[in-house]
């Protein structure tokens, strides 16, 4: 039918919408995904050619502030250096001060955030919850041992990519990462609440937020259910996580394996065992690193 190849014509020719500086990437007007803060367009890199993700942060949502609009393009520049496989690529990065945003390019998995790939594939082996669980220590490991160490800060299973074909996944969003150097703290309130270690309200925390974070999501991978759902207001999460209260979920881990591994991972902070010492956890045995683990049926 004529109308469906026109159609078909006109999404082949597909305009540019913006062009980085430097002509090498092109972005499309398609939404692949919104924050507060920050927008994510699919994009096109024309030397490579190969589909990206065109991160936009609108720096009029921040306070005037250039000390720290600068901080955060040295620090999302920081990225660019992060080259490991279990953290997104970021590509390219540059302001633009005529559109008031910071901006940055980088890679897109092929099946979207692990919550989503989760709710999608309903039967998954606990097998292949530890791989990905694996995968994810690895990126921490990496980003907590780097120098300066890197905190993630709003790990959540919004923020995991998946490339569904090799059961791969990758840490990304890192644009709100802290850099925090030698001294492993920092100072700052940023987050998803139902993901916050306690001591990140009290703002004044390490890289174990992280681990604290990385529990929760094992957490929402073995449930599929978001930790504190039974909590109405970020309020009400706040109380219960400040005052030492498990979130509900965890009473439906059957697992008692998979539920002390949780427990180890959101206890107190110097109680919390770092990503490299999890990773050698003999929950972590009978995983096998170069193996490909299916998400279809267990």
């Amino acid at each position: 039918m004529p109308a469906a190849r026109s159609n078909t014509s006109e999404r082949d020719d597909e305009p540019f919408v913006e062009v980085d500086p430097t002509g090498r990437f092109g972005r499309y007007n398609d939404l692949l995904g919104a924050g507060a803060v920050k927008k994510v367009y699919r994009a096109f890199d024309q030397h490579e050619g190969i589909e990206v993700a065109w991160n936009k942060v609108r720096l009029r949502n921040f306070i005037e502030d250039p000390v720290l609009i600068n901080r955060l393009h040295s620090e999302v520049q920081l990225l660019r250096t992060l080259k490991n496989k279990y953290i997104i690529v970021c590509y390219s990065v540059w302001l633009d001060e005529e559109d008031s945003s910071l901006n940055f390019i980088t890679e897109v998995c092929t099946s979207g955030n692990l919550r989503d790939y989760r709710k999608k594939h309903r039967h998954v082996s606990l097998k292949a919850l530890k791989k990905w669980s694996k995968q994810v220590l690895e990126g921490l490991e990496f980003l907590h041992t780097h120098d300066p160490c890197v905190i993630h800060r709003d790990l959540n299973c919004s923020n995991i990519f998946v490339n569904g074909n090799s059961g791969q996944v990758k840490i990304g969003d890192l644009g709100f990462a802290a850099i925090v150097g030698k001294s492993h703290t920092a100072h700052s309130i940023l987050g998803t609440p139902e993901f916050m270690a306690p001591e990140l309200y009290e703002e004044d925390y390490t890289e174990m937020v992280d681990i604290y974070s990385f529990g929760m999501c094992l957490l929402e991978m073995v449930t599929m259910e978001i930790p504190y759902s039974e909590c109405d207001n970020v309020a009400k999460i706040y109380k219960k996580v400040t005052s030492g209260v498990k979130p509900q979920a965890l009473n439906k881990v059957a697992d008692p394996e998979v539920k002390a591994f949780i427990l180890k991972c959101i206890a107190e902070p110097r109680a919390r065992p770092s990503a490299s010492d999890l990773l050698k956890d003999t929950f972590f045995s009978e995983v096998n690193d170069d193996e490909t683990v299916p998400a279809s049926s267990a």
